[in-house]
């Protein structure tokens, strides 16, 4: 086989590698600017909710869904140190709400 036929597909396989780590860094970018987003929304709701446990308990299952969703993409696009103190900060939202929720929202 000629050097040719190896280094044609070769420089195909490291183009389309680098290509899909600049889309995948690109989706990163948008989905992390999403997910702070969702995150910055769920916290307000909470600052807005009045003390009505049946509205509580609905706010408190949406941040609950909310920091899921979140940890997922923190999981995903951050690394290091980062990653570490976001995930630590919307997974302790999540258990945090979800023991008010088991203590508080039975039948709401």
């Amino acid at each position: 086989m000629s050097p040719y036929r190896i280094a044609v597909p070769l420089a195909l396989v490291c183009g389309l590698a680098g290509s899909a780590r600049a889309q995948g860094e690109t989706t990163c970018a948008r989905d992390l600017l999403v997910a702070q987003s969702m995150q910055r929304q769920a916290i307000d709701q909470l600052e807005q909710a009045d003390g009505d446990d049946a509205k509580n308990c609905r706010v408190w299952r949406r941040h609950v869904e909310t920091m899921r969703r979140v940890s997922g993409v923190y999981g995903r696009c951050l690394s290091g140190s980062e990653r570490a103190e976001r995930l630590a900060q919307v997974q302790g939202s999540d258990r945090e709400f979800s023991a008010a929720i088991k203590a508080r929202c039975r039948g709401q």
